[in-house]
This record gives structure tokens, sequence and C-alpha cells, in this order.
């Protein structure tokens, strides 16, 4: 039981602190360091959180996206100190835990809707109108 203590310590300093809250169909900006030589640069990827696994340390997310015409996935470790950022761009609205038929899809089948979060004690018309 010792050993699992002094592990699960190790884990929790080295989570981080600042993940926003995204869900599964949600579009994701992940800013993530790429070491060349000994050149360090950052990349973006944007693309629709198609799964997210694990918990702990070992929580990684998957993203999918189609760009130029060729689909590519990729899975990111949540933890890992090569993801330097990561920003929700748009909330999507959807109604499974794995979206793993997007990958052979296109057009509009392939869309998301966006889902609104509501404001409590403010009518719709109001949050309407102040985002035009």
């Amino acid at each position: 039981m010792q050993q699992a203590q002094v592990i699960d310590e190790i884990e929790a300093a080295s989570l981080k602190k600042d993940i926003p809250d995204f869900k599964v169909g949600d579009t994701v900006s992940v800013s993530y360091r790429i070491i060349e030589g000994e050149k360090e640069r950052t990349q973006v990827f944007t693309g629709v959180v198609i799964a997210r696994k694990g918990h702990g340390i070992s929580e990684t997310f998957s993203m999918y996206r189609v760009a130029y015409g060729s689909a590519m996935e990729r899975v990111f470790p949540i933890h890992s100190p090569r993801v330097a950022k990561i920003a929700v761009d748009k909330h999507g609205k959807v109604r499974r835990g794995k979206l793993y038929y997007l990958r052979g899809i296109s057009g509009k089948k392939a869309k998301i809707q966006e889902r609104i979060k509501k404001q409590v004690g403010i009518p719709v018309e109001e949050i309407k109108e102040s985002a035009e």
C-alpha cells in the first residue's frame, strides 16, 4: 500500500491545473511543442474531439480534422509537458460518447451543431441580441 501512495503523490504533482472544460464534440485548438534538433517551435492543431479516454496522468483525447482534402487524426495526452495550451473554440452538441463515425463521412453529415449555454436570469432574446 505504501508504494501505491507514493505513485499517487508523484502523479498528483505532475497533473496540469489549467485544463479547460471540454467534451467530445467540441472544436479545440491544441498548441503542441515540437523539437527539431536544437530548435523548439509551437504548432497549433485545430479539430473536433472525437474521443476522450483514461483518467489521471494517462488521460488522452483524440482529435479529427479534414484539411486540404486529407483527413488527420491525432491523439494527445492531456497532461503532457509537450502540450503548451488547450483552447476551446466551439462547444458541440452531440449525443454520443465517441464520434468515430466522423472518420468516413464529409459534408453536411459531418457537421456538428453548436451547443449554446443558457445564462440564468437573462431572457433568451437578450442573449441573441448581445451575440450579434
